[in-house]
């Protein structure tokens, strides 16, 4: 076994630490070097050490939202961005013939429409090559109201707000509203209109209506403010990123389903530090990406609601990322989730090559509570700082490659709560350090466990866990409060799962006709059983 260099302290900026806080998180400067898992017939100890470190503590998954919005940029969004009294104009969309009921704000110009005053416009009927324009320099809030409302612009966007204090998108109860741009026009400008629904200015949108969303040219929907999605049915397919908010993306309810050829959400300010950041507070987000289901520039944070990115290249990244609630479920070719902060040794945003050793580049992956479940094909967890577990259900599926491993913190793991169970393979697996106060083991199978089958760890008779492999497994780590920290287990092979499922995990189990392979020790990584 090959013993890892020492890494320098890295200290951890102001920005981690307020993310840190408004999940209720305490971040701390940790230095840790782990051995690799040996893949031969012999029991072997992992090497670990750290600088002193505090004990992450859990945290109440509302107040972290609303502080993590405190800590970076305050939110645009009001919780009565939808309720409107009356209508400043109704607006009748038709081919070659729309009509408003007043010409106050709103001018009509062949299949153009455009709005230049805040107000409440409400929008219905067709428009198969034309548009809407927001363009209002006056203070003041523009609420357009969907209401069965289908347009689509061969030559550009379908609705470009170009100038607004703020616009806020209200699908009207029970309606199904469309919104598609053309496919090949001119998004050269740094300005110009790239999505079927743009915008310049901070953007809301709400309501319990529908909403599909077709971005033929680029993104499906973006703002090069700030974007909130407080509620409603959106479905959108996009040729470049399906929802995007420069500064920053806020989903807060809703039903989400993203179908898109790069990111899924997204958030790309890289000039201000402050902002940048994706938050899903709730509702229900499905996401099929080309590359990353979700990507933040800064800090991404999970708080409730629930996640599903069924295809991806990179799950989740960010140069921070903490998870404090929800229930999120990740597929992805390579590493499911992904923290860099874009710079040190380990390389900037992208997956690559697994394994502790590498510099720690300040980043902060912390997991506080909720469900995540991983299926990757790269790194399951990939850290290129630090990794502080705190609360929460972890289950990974990870690598069959020994390149990459199911967990890879180039800053070490520290584990003090919650249950990770992360199944991969061998060559590059990493245990906890020296500073976790949960218990944990690592166990090398060899030859490795075929897909399908069930393991358990079981102490004096009760079956603690029970996990059932979904591809080959040549290496299995299981930290739980359930564990001590220098406990005997033993590990069956068969059995079944708890009706209680995370994933393919649950805690207990039964193992009637398993067979017992071996017992491990807590703490160590022990090596070639079967």
């Amino acid at each position: 076994m090959q013993e890892l260099s020492m890494q320098p302290p890295t200290k951890i900026t102001s920005a981690v630490i307020a993310v840190a806080a408004a999940f209720g998180l305490a971040a701390c400067s940790t230095t840790v070097t782990d051995s690799s898992a040996a893949t031969s017939a012999t029991s072997t100890s992992s090497t670990t050490s750290t600088s002193s470190g505090g004990a992450a503590t859990a945290a109440n998954a509302a107040a972290s939202s609303s502080k993590l919005l405190a800590d970076n940029v305050t939110s645009h969004a009001e919780a009565d961005d939808a309720a409107y009294d009356s209508v400043d104009a109704t607006i009748a969309l038709k081919d070659g013939a729309s009509t408003t009921s007043s010409d106050a704000g709103v001018a009509i110009s062949g299949d153009t429409i455009t709005i230049s005053a805040p107000g409440t416009y409400q929008l219905s009927g067709t428009l198969s090559n034309g548009s809407v324009v927001v363009a209002s320099d006056a203070e003041g809030k523009v609420r357009l109201v969907l209401d069965n409302a289908s347009i689509t612009n061969s030559a550009g966007a379908a609705i470009a707000i170009t100038a607004a204090d703020e616009v806020v998108v209200v699908l009207a109860d029970g309606t199904t509203n469309a919104l598609a741009d053309g496919t090949a026009y001119d998004t050269s400008a740094e300005d110009a209109p790239d999505a079927a629904l743009f915008s310049m200015a901070d953007l809301t949108i709400a309501g319990s209506g529908a909403l599909t969303v077709t971005g033929n040219t680029n993104d499906g929907i973006a703002s090069k403010d700030g974007l909130v999605i407080q509620a409603g049915d959106v479905t959108v397919t996009a040729a470049d990123d399906g929802i995007r908010g420069k500064d920053y993306l806020i989903v807060e309810g809703g039903t989400l389903n993203i179908t898109a050829a790069d990111d899924g959400l997204k958030s790309d300010n890289e000039a201000d530090d402050t902002v940048g950041y994706v938050l899903l507070t709730g509702g229900s987000v499905t996401v099929s990406a080309g590359d990353d289901g979700i990507h933040a520039e800064g800090d991404l944070g999970i708080s409730g609601g629930t996640l599903t990115v069924t295809k991806s290249n990179e799950g989740i990244e960010g140069a921070n990322i903490v998870l404090a609630g929800g229930a999120t479920t990740i597929t992805a070719s390579d590493d499911g989730v992904n923290t860099s902060s874009g710079s040190g040794g380990g390389g900037g945003m992208g997956g690559g090559p697994g394994g502790g050793g590498m510099q720690d580049d300040g980043s902060l992956l912390q997991i506080s509570g909720g469900t995540l479940v991983v299926d990757a094909g790269g790194d399951g967890l990939d850290s290129n700082g630090s990794t502080e577990i705190s609360g929460g259900t972890i289950v990974v599926s990870g690598p069959t490659s020994n390149g990459n491993g199911s967990l890879d913190s180039n800053g070490g793991i520290t584990v003090t709560g919650g249950t990770v169970v992360a199944a991969g393979s061998a060559g590059m697996a990493e245990s906890p350090n020296s500073a976790s106060t949960t218990g944990w083991l690592q166990v090398n199978f060899n030859p490795a466990v075929a897909a399908g089958e069930t393991l358990s760890i079981v102490s004096d008779g009760k079956v603690l866990a029970s996990f059932t492999t979904t591809k080959e497994v040549a290496n299995l780590v299981f930290a739980s409060p359930d564990l001590s920290s220098t406990g005997s287990y033993d590990i069956y092979l068969g059995g079944t799962l708890a009706s209680d499922k995370v994933g393919t995990f649950s805690a207990g189990g039964s193992i009637d006709g398993a067979a017992s392979l071996g017992t491990v020790t807590a703490g160590q990584a022990t090596g070639g059983m079967r």
